[in-house]
C-alpha cells in the first residue's frame, strides 16, 4: 500500500523531534534512492518549517511528500493549521519563482480541494518558496471563482512565519480536525478510457462523476449542450459550446455523453464524438 505522506505528525511533536529523525522516516518511506542533493533539500525545509511553526505547537498537523495520485506526484509539505491547509512547494537553491513552479503548487491546490473529499469545504493556501531569491510583496488573494483555493503565495523562508498568521487572519472557516481530514477519501474522476467504456456501455455522467462537479451538474451541462444541438438543427444555424473546468471536473465526460446520446446515425440529430484533445466543445447537428 502506498503511503500518502512519508512523514506525518502533530506539529508539536515535529517541532521537538531531532531532525535526522525526521529525515531517517522521510528516507525510509521513500519510493526512489536518495540522493545527497534530495536529502540537503528536506533537511532545510525541515529546518526552516520548524522556524515558522514554533508559534503553532498545538494548532495542527504537518506532512512530508504528500501523494496526489491523480497527478502521479507528491506535494513537498501539506500543513493544517486552524482552518487553513497551507499546500507548500519548496525550490531550495532557486532565485527565481518561476512560472512552471507557480503552476505546479496551484495544480496541487487545486487538486486537493476538486478530489479530496474533506478538503472541498476549507480554505486552501498554495505557497511557493524559493529559498535563494529576494524578499517578494506577499499578496494574499482569492482566485474570481472564490472557491477557497487562494492564489498562489510567493515567499523566502524568513517570511513564513508572518505568512502563516497573515493567512489565517484572512481566511475564515471551523476548525479542521487533521485525523479526520486525512482519512478524507480521493476520489477523481475516471480515466478518458474508462468513461468511453462506461458510456458507450449505455451509462450516463450520472453514474460516473465521483469528484466533487456532483453527477447532477454534469448531466445539467449535457442537457444543456443537447438543447443548443436541437436548437441548431430546428434553426438551421452552427453553434459552438465551450465547457470549462478545473482539470478532472468532468469536461470529458460531458463530450462523451453528448457524443454517444446522439451516435444514432438514422437520426437528425447525428453527430460526430469530439477528439479527445477537445473534449470540450461539441458542434450542432447540420
Amino acid at each position: 500500500m502506498t503511503l500518502r505522506a512519508y512523514y506525518s505528525d502533530s506539529i508539536e511533536e515535529f517541532l521537538v523531534r531531532p531532525q535526522d529523525e525526521i529525515l531517517g522516516t522521510i528516507t525510509r518511506n521513500s519510493s526512489f534512492s536518495v540522493d545527497p542533493l534530495q536529502r540537503d533539500a528536506w533537511l532545510e525545509q525541515i529546518q526552516i518549517l520548524k522556524t515558522a511553526l514554533a508559534g503553532y505547537v498545538r494548532d495542527g498537523r504537518i506532512y512530508f511528500e504528500y501523494s496526489v495520485p491523480r497527478l502521479g506526484k507528491r506535494i513537498d509539505v501539506v500543513v493544517v493549521i486552524c482552518h487553513v491547509l497551507f499546500v507548500i512547494e519548496f525550490k531550495v537553491g532557486e532565485a527565481k519563482f518561476l512560472a512552471s513552479a507557480i503552476d505546479q503548487v496551484w495544480d496541487y491546490a487545486l487538486d486537493l480541494k476538486n478530489f479530496h473529499e474533506t478538503t472541498h469545504d476549507i480554505a486552501v493556501a498554495p505557497i511557493l518558496i524559493a529559498t535563494q531569491a529576494n524578499a517578494p510583496f506577499i499578496t494574499i488573494t482569492e482566485t474570481q471563482s472564490a472557491d477557497g483555493v487562494l492564489r498562489p503565495i510567493l515567499a523566502i523562508p524568513n517570511q513564513m512565519t508572518g505568512l502563516f498568521k497573515d493567512v489565517l487572519q484572512f481566511c475564515t472557516g471551523q476548525a479542521i480536525h487533521a485525523k479526520e481530514w486525512e482519512v478524507g477519501a480521493y476520489c477523481p474522476t475516471p480515466t478518458i478510457i474508462e468513461a468511453a467504456m462506461a458510456l458507450y456501455a449505455g451509462h450516463g455522467v450520472a453514474d460516473l462523476s465521483r469528484s466533487d462537479a456532483s453527477a447532477i451538474n454534469l448531466s445539467k451541462t449535457s442537457r444543456a449542450i443537447s438543447d443548443v444541438i436541437q436548437s441548431a438543427k430546428s434553426l438551421s444555424r452552427k453553434s459552438i459550446c465551450f465547457v470549462t473546468g478545473v482539470p478532472g471536473a468532468g469536461k470529458t465526460l460531458v463530450g462523451l455523453n453528448v457524443a454517444t446520446e446522439h451516435i444514432d446515425k438514422a437520426s437528425d440529430l447525428h453527430l460526430v464524438a469530439p477528439p479527445a484533445e477537445t473534449p470540450s466543445c461539441c458542434s450542432g447537428a447540420q
